[in-house]
């Protein structure tokens, strides 16, 4: 009956043509991008199933067919891997905001390696070895911020939760035993729940909503409200829910505006203090950015008098410490928001310009130090475009998406990987931050 509640957020959906074979057995020799398993079929086609590890001896049915590969469910595991444990979350039977906890930490954390090796060998035209994947200081309970999707049903129903694995039309409802969220996190979503009344009538109005939830670091949350209409009773809210210190909301093509609660939340980041909107980006993982960040520092050397380009520098963190070491720097962002608090707190020696970084980028070169830290699409081809004909002494590239990572860098062929490194952001997941640094071919 529990597991019944958990998916009630169902929708019909068209029906996808499924195999009705019986079903195979395999044997599963890695984990794809996505978090599936992979295997090989006895016609050789390339077979995925979620829930399997490395080694596994599965035991599963045809769900998806095409003529090089298919997608499966898995029925059973007839042979278990020495990779695979019990899954510490009691959602992830159902759950898809996690693809790989029933890994033990080291085989996700080798799992990731050789995603990002296989994207950038496959995709990228490179030859390189496995990288090193440096661990989260946390396993669990390590995401400052989470969204959740809130269906309203017709019979008053409110479900909210995470969709389910392999299945984004159904939601499964997710409460803050969840051990992805940080505790303030989980903490405030159980107040949420419990007093966003009948029909969530004190949330903004609207079938389908998308619920974001931030913690800083000293455990005050704000509330980002993705899609509805107005209305709602979000000062009532903020009075009932203990951690809950703002509201914000974000229509279609609209900024998002303050609509209850303090104006900023307050955070402190490694040594920087940020006044962070309701849709700022940073990093969910603050322990494990701070390894990154780290790292890039490391990466960037000694930078004194030198001319750096930040580009998708959100709210500019990487620019005040590299201002602060005595280069001149330009980041680029088309966020307003980041921008603004980009510029609020900018160092002497740095500046900020709002736009597309393709529109942007070719204005500031050459440079002597090139920072890329794109979204999961990766850089827009003028970028790459614009680096390839002026390839800086160094450029760091920061990508969340191995496969685009890997196309651009094709794309960049003047310059060679110096160092490459990975960090696991995202545990019990198959998502991995990867930190490239390039510098021009020799001639």
């Amino acid at each position: 009956m529990e597991a019944a509640r958990r998916v009630a957020g169902g929708m019909k959906r068209p029906r996808r043509a499924v195999s009705r074979t019986m079903p195979v057995q395999v044997r599963i020799d890695s984990i794809a991008a996505g978090g599936e398993g992979v295997g090989r079929l006895a016609d050789g086609r390339v077979v995925f199933a979620h829930r399997t590890a490395p080694g596994d001896l599965a035991e599963l049915v045809l769900q998806e067919e095409h003529p090089r590969w298919t997608r499966a469910r898995l029925a059973r595991v007839l042979e278990p891997s020495a990779e695979r444990r019990p899954a510490p979350c009691r959602f992830y039977a159902e759950c898809g905001g996690c693809t790989v906890e029933h890994l033990t930490y080291p085989a996700q954390l080798r799992a990731k390696s050789r995603i990002v090796a296989d994207a950038l060998n496959r995709i990228g035209g490179l030859d390189v070895a496995p990288p090193e994947v440096v661990p989260s200081p946390r396993e669990h309970r390590y995401r400052n911020r989470v969204s959740f999707a809130l269906r309203r049903m017709r019979d008053g129903r409110v479900v909210a939760g995470f969709h389910a694995i392999g299945d984004p039309h159904r939601i499964v409802e997710i409460d803050g035993a969840c051990l992805l969220m940080e505790e303030p996190v989980g903490s405030v979503w159980d107040g949420l729940r419990a007093q966003w009344g009948p029909g969530a009538d004190r949330l903004p109005a609207g079938q389908q909503l998308r619920l974001t939830l931030r913690a800083n670091a000293g455990g005050k949350v704000s509330l980002l409200v993705e899609g509805g209409s107005s209305g709602g009773k979000m000062e009532e809210l903020i009075s009932r829910v203990p951690g809950l210190a703002s509201v914000w909301q974000k229509l279609a093509g609209a900024d998002a505006v303050l609509i209850a609660g303090a104006p900023g939340l307050p955070e402190s980041w490694g040594d920087e203090t940020l006044e962070l909107s309701g849709a700022a980006f940073l990093q969910v993982n603050r322990g494990a950015a701070a390894l990154l960040e780290a790292h890039v520092a490391e990466a960037a050397g000694r930078v004194s008098g030198l001319r750096v380009v930040d580009a998708y520098c959100g709210v500019g963190l990487h620019a005040r410490r590299l201002a602060r070491a005595g280069a001149t720097v330009i980041g680029l962002e088309l966020d307003p928001g980041a921008l603004a608090e980009a510029r609020r707190a900018a160092r002497s020696g740095a500046w900020f310009e709002q736009g597309t970084v393709e529109s942007l980028l070719p204005g500031h070169l050459p440079a002597d130090l090139v920072i890329l830290n794109p979204p999961r699409a990766g850089a827009a081809p003028e970028v790459t475009a614009a680096l390839q004909a002026s390839p800086p002494p160094k450029l760091i590239y920061i990508s969340c998406n191995p496969a685009t990572l890997a196309r651009d860098l094709k794309r960049m062929n003047a310059m060679s990987v110096t160092d490459l490194r990975a960090f696991d952001l995202f545990p019990q997941t198959a998502h991995v931050e990867t930190v490239v640094v390039l510098s021009p071919n020799q001639v």
